[in-house]
């Protein structure tokens, strides 16, 4: 352990809660299983949001934070994470993140100088620029990617090649997929729908997404098993050896079993449900849908008669952190679920990992992303697909025609949702007479199972993402080594 210490770890994800959480469970799985120290880089105000989800019990994870100063970028003051910021300012947050660079290349410079470099820097997908720095001065260098293969391989394709520009047709073929990939118009994000290739969105992208293809490897928070075909699209961009699946970086089972019996609302209500009676319905910590989505979403749960847990937040165009207004719901709406005992409206936050874990959850209609999924997965728990925003498009579209565990009822805020269509939904996953929901529910087991194999290392068993993470460090160490000896001769 002692000569293990001595190595570090840089990590640098991007300022989003989606992306902090995924780093810091890679830091602890590192630290955890190799004795690394770990340094973990980030503004000031993410390092303190990070500092107060570290476990007490903690050592070798170093906080530091770079000089960032959010109004020099047209945002305002103290944001420094996608959390607290609209949409359409959400490109100044990734634009402002170039002043990083100098900052990061003196921080690297100085540990150089030291005579102590890290054993390699694994930064995010919008930081292109890292691999850079690590080039200079000659440190393994890899990206995180913190979503799925699939999703994120169609979303570098879209943008590098932004082949919606060259196409009239309301679909069109991906140039550089493994196979022949169909992408409807209505699967692409506002930016991606309105981009014209000039636009800041796409200069962006294409400069920081191409330059991580630059890197030596791409780490991904994924299973090897169930996402070949982002993999291979990965593998064909660097090389057949420099991708490596090491999902779900979080083991969600083990997360459950460290908290203390949840006192929750929710989980209170639950326990007086029946086993597998309740659709459990949230859109992320940063989607919502439109008011007209919510009435319709609102009346369908009604119509179905089926038990739900809501997590409710404000429609489009309101504040995401304003109260929540009855009138956004059908009159008299939530009351009559509570008289009947048939559905909880849970406001802003829900305890996720332990209702979806619960024995009386029978489906999630979810956005699709990436974190959602795989807790989901991770508990044998289909989902019903409603995306909203950037991969999580292509996240659904892996859900439903490649693995097949998923129905997609709605897509994005431009979708008009009908009430009687999510009754049929509902109905397809929790009727005792659907064969296809009996079909879905037994693959999302087996997924269960084959994310439960994949993280599993004991009596001699190596899962596959335990053995990428092995094959990973195992070549940051062969050219620390190589290194070392070619600047001996």
């Amino acid at each position: 352990m002692s000569s293990s210490s001595r190595e570090n770890v840089i990590l640098f994800p991007f300022m989003a809660q989606g992306h902090l959480i995924p780093y810091l469970a890679l830091a602890l799985k590192i630290q955890s299983k190799f004795g690394y120290s770990i340094t973990i880089i980030n503004t000031p105000l993410n390092i303190l949001k990070l500092q107060r989800s570290l476990p007490p019990t903690t050592s070798n994870i170093n906080l530091v934070s770079l000089p960032y100063s959010s109004a020099d970028h047209s945002l305002p003051p103290n944001s420094e994470n996608t959390d607290v910021l609209p949409y359409p300012l959400i490109i100044n947050l990734l634009e402002s993140l170039h002043s990083l660079k100098p900052h990061f290349h003196k921080f690297i410079s100085e540990l150089v100088n030291l005579n102590t470099p890290p054993l390699c820097i694994i930064s995010d997908t919008f930081m292109g620029w890292t691999v850079e720095i690590a080039k200079e001065f000659e440190i393994f260098h890899s990206v995180f990617l913190t979503g799925g293969a699939y999703g994120l391989a169609t979303y570098y394709s879209i943008w590098l090649n932004q082949p919606q520009l060259q196409s009239q047709s309301e679909e069109f073929l991906l140039p550089d997929f493994p196979h022949d990939l169909r992408i409807h118009r209505s699967q692409l994000a506002e930016i991606a729908l309105h981009a014209t290739g000039t636009d800041s969105w796409s200069l962006f992208l294409k400069r920081e997404l191409s330059q991580t293809l630059c890197s030596d490897g791409f780490l991904i928070n994924t299973v090897e098993e169930f996402e070949q075909v982002g993999l291979t699209y990965f593998r064909s961009k660097l090389s057949q050896d420099s991708v490596w699946a090491v999902g779900p970086v979080s083991d969600y089972a083990l997360s459950l079993k460290s908290r203390a019996s949840s006192t929750d609302l929710s989980i209170q209500w639950l326990d007086n449900q029946q086993e597998k009676s309740v659709l459990y319905i949230s859109f992320g910590s940063q989607n919502t849908i439109s008011s007209t989505q919510m009435m319709e979403l609102a009346t369908g749960l009604e119509q179905s008669g089926k038990s739900f847990i809501w997590v409710v937040r404000p429609p489009l165009g309101y504040d995401i952190n304003e109260e929540f207004q009855s009138e956004w719901l059908p009159d008299g709406f939530e009351e009559r679920m509570k008289a009947k005992n048939r559905g909880l409206l849970v406001r802003k936050w829900a305890p996720q990992l332990e209702i979806l874990s619960h024995r009386a959850t029978s489906v999630f209609l979810s956005h699709c992303g990436w974190n959602s999924i795989l807790e989901s997965l991770s508990f044998g728990v289909p989902i019903i697909g409603w995306p909203i925003s950037t991969e999580q498009y292509y996240n659904s579209k892996l859900l439903e025609e490649e693995i097949m565990v998923s129905v997609e009822l709605a897509r994005g805020n431009r979708n008009v949702i009908r009430h009687e269509d999510l009754v049929r939904v509902i109905d397809l996953f929790m009727s005792n007479q659907s064969k296809k929901g009996v079909e879905m529910r037994s693959k999302a087991c087996e997924f269960k199972e084959m994310i439960e194999n994949a993280i599993r290392d004991e009596d001699g068993f190596k899962g596959s993402s335990v053995k990428g993470l092995d094959e990973f460090f195992a070549m940051a160490l062969l050219r620390k080594v190589m290194k070392v000896h070619h600047h001996g001769n």
